[in-house]
């Protein structure tokens, strides 16, 4: 919301609408924007008052929060990191208190490929880096020492399954379509959006279409557009 502010029209990917609605409640104009039906209808429910439904991901989050005593994470540590407001002082209590031996023996064994292939098929598997484990503990850790944890709401529901609180009611109504997103971007009229937000499109996309969505995107972007992505490895 504070990187668009000043610009009305927002490209989204809709996932499961929860940026979307955000973004609309602001005021944006937000088309939002999936390959995947499933989540072009289950965004356009949330964003019409439908109830919040626990997925697959969901359910496994909650098992796994389930089991962080077993590795020496008490809800008493977890309540006084996520109060933390320093983050040089989060990442101090991440390194003495919470990164240790056994919580990266299960996360390195938990999303190791042969455990993976449990769940996920292998042509997802196939854009996995090598040590997969070790990279999300990483960027994990980034994370801690970029934001105020007592502010992060992204940090208690990860922790403690604490749900974010809700958007209000768009001003603009969203447009959602079900498209792959470099191709609708293509199709688009030069110049369409003033913002766009790309979630984790990156993650594990070949760098192939990363340059076609790229192309996509600057064909699609108004002057001074600007672009909220995380992007993996492939870019």
């Amino acid at each position: 919301r504070e990187a668009f502010a000043g610009r009305s029209r927002v490209f989204c990917i809709a996932a499961a609408g929860d940026t979307a609605r955000a973004l609309a409640a602001t005021g944006h104009v937000v088309t939002a924007v999936d390959i995947n039906p499933r989540q072009v209808a289950y965004a356009q429910s949330r964003a019409a008052g439908g109830l919040l439904q626990t997925g697959v991901a969901d359910r496994w989050m909650a098992r796994g929060r389930g089991l962080l005593w077993s590795i020496g994470w008490s809800r008493a540590k977890l309540d006084e990191f996520l109060n933390l407001t320093d983050p040089a002082a989060q990442l101090d209590y991440w390194d003495r208190r919470l990164d240790t031996r056994r919580w990266r023996a299960a996360v390195d064994t938990l999303l190791a490929k042969p455990v993976l292939r449990l769940a996920y098929r292998g042509s997802f598997l196939d854009t996995l880096p090598r040590g997969f484990g070790e990279r999300l503990r990483a960027r994990l850790r980034r994370g801690w020492g970029l934001h105020p944890n007592r502010a992060n709401p992204y940090a208690a529901n990860l922790l403690l399954g604490t749900p974010g609180s809700e958007p209000g009611p768009p001003v603009n109504p969203i447009q959602f379509i079900c498209a792959d997103a470099a191709a609708y971007l293509e199709g688009a009229p030069a110049a369409s959006f003033d913002a766009f937000s790309l979630s984790n499109i990156g993650d594990g996309a070949p760098p192939a279409y990363l340059r076609r969505l790229w192309d996509a995107v600057k064909h699609a972007a108004a002057p001074s557009a600007m672009i909220v992505a995380q992007i993996g490895r492939a870019h």
